[in-house]
């Protein structure tokens, strides 16, 4: 029996929901910001932080780590040399979720 995922499951099956959270951090770190639902962002948040705490150790096996999930080399650069040095005096919580709104088609909560 496959192990139980944490919180709500997103996509079709497991494959496709580290797929869609790999997909979702490359444009986070890619445009700093995104915006999708409430469930996708608390989902997303853990392993974004992840991915930066990998990036503030800042070796090599740190980045082959890294490029496991994001397979772009200019973001993964972008992420050790740009953002890893702005939160380097921080422990954790390099990310927030803000509240926008309910979507218009659907009612789902944004954030």
């Amino acid at each position: 029996m496959p192990t139980p995922t944490k919180g709500p499951r997103l996509g079709g099956g497991p494959a496709h929901e580290r797929l869609m959270l790999r997909n979702m951090a490359t444009s986070l770190f890619m445009h700093k910001r995104i915006v999708t639902t409430e469930t996708k962002a608390k989902r997303l948040r853990p392993v974004a932080e992840r991915l930066v705490s990998f990036a503030k150790r800042g070796d090599l096996a740190a980045r082959r780590r890294v490029m496991r999930q994001i397979t772009d080399k200019n973001i993964v650069h972008e992420l050790f040399t740009e953002i890893a040095p702005l939160v380097a005096d921080r422990e954790g919580g390099y990310t927030r979720i803000t509240k926008l709104g309910f979507r218009k088609g659907d009612n789902a909560p944004m954030a």
